[in-house]
């Protein structure tokens, strides 16, 4: 490892929000043509590339002979150039990765349970948020009723204040 490497891994690491980061600092080489789209389809292109090329080297190996010698050192060959390829286009991405789904995959279970979950814990808060603005609808509603019954007056210029307010707004 290089000392580029060595600082880059050094300064995209784990965060203190709980998330992966693969971005790097490195403005010089960019291009106006890097379009993050464009850039992770070069990489998940290149993830099923290198995919391919160990399932090749996978057949080779698993029927290997003395003939074969020469093919599998060429896949390998492939797949250190594909890997390295695939490290340079990832340099271009800037993915930041929650270390709960990582944690999740490691252990052998859907990412996707992690945005369920995500996703659920956010409908219980809009609710409970939504539990108290309706309550707090309601003892305003009541304070109202209760003022007008001892201060209908008042109640009134209060509620023409409130409506030429919200004209203006």
């Amino acid at each position: 490892m290089d000392s580029s490497q060595a600082s880059t891994l050094g300064t995209s690491g784990s965060g203190g929000n709980g998330l992966l980061s693969t971005q790097t600092n490195d403005t010089a080489n960019a291009t106006p043509n890097d379009d993050p789209k464009q850039n992770l389809n070069q990489v998940i292109n290149s993830i099923q590339k290198t995919l391919g090329l160990l399932h090749q080297l996978y057949l080779t190996v698993s029927s290997f002979n003395a003939a074969s010698q020469l093919p599998l050192l060429q896949r390998l060959n492939s797949l250190v150039t594909e890997l390295d390829n695939m490290a340079k286009l990832s340099e271009k991405c800037n993915i930041q990765v929650p270390m709960e789904v990582l944690n999740l995959i490691d252990d052998g279970k859907n990412p996707d349970e992690f945005t369920r979950d995500v996703l659920n814990g956010c409908i219980a808060k809009n609710q409970v948020t939504k539990g108290k603005t309706d309550a707090f609808k309601g003892l305003r509603k009541h304070l109202l009723e209760e003022l007008e019954q001892a201060f209908p007056d008042e109640v009134e210029s209060y509620r023409e204040i409130r409506a030429s307010a919200a004209a203006v707004s």
